[in-house]
């Protein structure tokens, strides 16, 4: 999270939107998070420590981040009381910032760095020169080092109306009375940070950036959910919080709500309004101002490739082939002999044998069996790794608000330091999202194998490598991470579980025919829908929110299969290269300790594997 910071001092705040009879209650914390060191240059620092300072000063923008990983302690320990500068001045000076240090990483000697230390000084320049593309662009949000790039600031998967509860119930320390300060002070910034998100949306709407009509509907009716719920969401922490907090604190967080968070949170719901009667249903970037160029930076944000548009959707159609021919031996022996794969995985979702139970019976059904799963693949992680982590994990229902334009899960891994769990959030709006046949490879895609084990492996290199993460290793990895529960024998008992996870990979090669069809080839909604339900027989409860998802988040979803085919492309040269010296867990542990990072530094961790081998 980013581009968030009121320009007011604590108290000025505080006072002004809830009163002042409980400041004197709250511990002392300092109004701004300055921090040493905060943009001191890295020439002369040895390799690590200059790689330090990088992240440092990339996260003296986005202290919310600093506060996920747990690296805001100690000289840092400000950031905890703040988001940072909001809105337009804050994405200036962050801009301001990357270029320089993208022009220090560029200078800076490479003479004798070790290989993770040329790694290092190579994903920050790729990771930071992507990202000033991207703020060059007139509109949209940026994620630096990270996944989620939109062209909507707010919409109806991005804004601070869903991060910002998101972070207060769950990142935010909540643990001691000490915590209290700093909670108080990032809620005193909420309302400059919703503030900043509107008039961002107002200038793009200016310049003729205006989402799609169907995107807009959904945002509005989330919104005013999240209006309902907006003292529960920034209140309810501190009364759930595992301490006493005073007979003040919840009050004094009320009040914040009430007078500085609804009024913007109004004031976006009647931008969007103004939106709406000009909106029209195109759903592809090629409608907007600019926009054929913001996709092809998005796709090339997304995959870390120079793959164009066209060259990704003829891989995806040639994949889905390749998929479905694998899936169709298995439909005939199950007894599905009659139309096309499509079709055949429709009729199988309509097997009542595969169905959880409706409503609170079947939730409890689904986390029973996600569990199950993930006690089976922890057991089989030695067989498939020379290097084992465990992984603090939690198991959660996405927030309900959320849920509507959610997709149907997602994981990532903790905090660096620990304090903070890995999650895998499951969207449970209505059990029907998924089935006893597809849920299993879900599971291992968001927890383990997936982006919580890679995500723990990630978190024990330097810091701006943990913090540094690239869509297609991120998403290709998870969908390895499906291969390799396979191949340790996840489904050999139920074989109608490998078909759930080859129409997932199927779902990832449709996903490259898709978004590029929406936004590179004119396709409307409704098509996007169609291809998935007719190519790949998917779920229309499931593809409803994923291609409005992929209108949201233009490009992301071309990550996925692109990383996993580039993943297996180059275990099939380790294999060829090294013949009876390949070995299964040494190379799967190569590449996640060679950690995120873009593809071509992927296949360079394998040719250091290779050579390693050979002796």
């Amino acid at each position: 999270m980013r581009e968030n910071h009121a320009d007011f001092t604590r108290r000025q705040t505080l006072a002004a939107l809830g009163g002042v009879s409980a400041l004197a209650l709250l511990p002392a914390c300092a109004a701004t998070a300055t921090a040493p060191n905060a943009a001191a240059p890295v020439a002369g620092l040895d390799p690590d420590a200059a790689l330090d300072r990088i992240a440092y000063r990339m996260l003296a923008h986005e202290p919310g981040r600093a506060t996920g990983l747990g690296v805001d302690t100690g000289e840092y320990a400000a950031w905890r009381s703040t988001f940072g500068t909001a809105g337009e001045q804050g994405r200036s000076e962050y801009a301001a910032t990357l270029k320089e240090l993208v022009a220090e990483a560029r200078s800076y000697p490479k003479d004798g760095l070790t290989s993770d230390q040329q790694i290092g000084f190579e994903v920050v320049e790729t990771a930071f020169s992507k990202a000033l593309e991207g703020m060059a662009m007139p509109y949209g949000d940026v994620a630096v080092g990270s996944w989620r790039n939109a062209p909507y600031v707010v919409i109806q998967n991005v804004g601070g109306y869903i991060d910002l509860p998101r972070f207060f119930g769950s990142t935010q320390p909540l643990k001691s009375s000490e915590d209290i300060g700093p909670y108080m002070d990032r809620l005193a910034e909420v309302p400059a940070i919703l503030d900043g998100e509107l008039d961002r949306i107002r200038a793009a709407r200016a310049m003729g950036v205006v989402p799609p009509a169907f995107l807009i509907d959904k945002a509005i009716a989330q919104m005013e959910a999240s209006l309902k719920g907006a003292n529960e969401s920034y209140a309810g922490p501190l009364t759930a919080a595992p301490f006493n907090t005073g007979n003040w604190a919840a009050p004094q967080a009320g009040r914040i709500v009430a007078n500085g968070i609804v009024p913007p949170l109004e004031r976006q719901i009647a931008e969007l309004k103004i939106q709406r009667s000009l909106a029209k249903d195109s759903a592809g970037m090629w409608a907007q101002p600019m926009g054929d160029e913001y996709y092809s930076w998005a796709v090339g944000a997304s995959t870390t490739t120079a793959m164009t548009p066209d060259e990704i959707h003829r891989q995806g159609l040639a994949e889905l082939d390749e998929i479905h021919a694998r899936m169709d031996p298995i439909l005939r022996e199950i007894g599905y002999t009659t139309g096309s794969v499509g079709d055949r995985m429709r009729a199988l979702s309509d097997d009542p044998r595969y169905k959880f139970a409706e409503g609170d019976p079947g939730r409890e059904e689904i986390f029973a069996f996600i569990n199950d799963r993930v006690a089976w693949i922890k057991s089989q992680m030695p067989r498939a790794f020379n290097q084992l982590v465990d992984p603090p994990l939690e198991i959660r229902r996405l927030p309900l608000a959320e849920e509507p334009g959610a997709p149907g899960a997602y994981g990532g891994a903790g905090s660096k330091d620990g304090s903070i769990p890995g999650r895998f959030w499951i969207n449970l709006r209505t059990t029907d999202l998924h089935r006893k046949y597809d849920l299993a490879d879900l599971a291992f895609h968001e927890s383990i194998p997936g982006h919580v084990w890679e995500g723990e492996f990630s978190n024990r290199l330097p810091l701006i490598r943990s913090i540094l993460a690239f869509n297609a290793f991120s998403e290709g990895w998870a969908l390895y991470a499906e291969q390799l529960a396979d191949e340790l024998g996840a489904y050999d008992e139920f074989k109608v579980g490998r078909l759930g996870y080859l129409q997932s990979l199927a779902f990832r090669a449709c996903r490259l025919v898709v978004d590029t069809g929406l936004h590179s080839k004119r396709w409307t909604r409704e098509q996007g829908r169609q291809f998935f339900v007719e190519r790949n027989g998917s779920k229309v409860e499931e593809v409803a929110s994923e291609v409005d998802r992929y209108c949201s988040w233009p490009g992301q979803a071309c990550g996925y299969k692109i990383g996993h085919s580039e993943i297996v492309r180059q275990r099939a040269r380790a294999q060829a290269e090294l013949g009876g010296a390949y070995d299964f867990k040494a190379f799967n542990t190569a590449v996640v300790l060679g950690g995120n990072a873009p593809l071509s530094v992927v296949a360079n961790t394998v040719s250091r594997y290779i050579a390693g081998a050979r002796g």
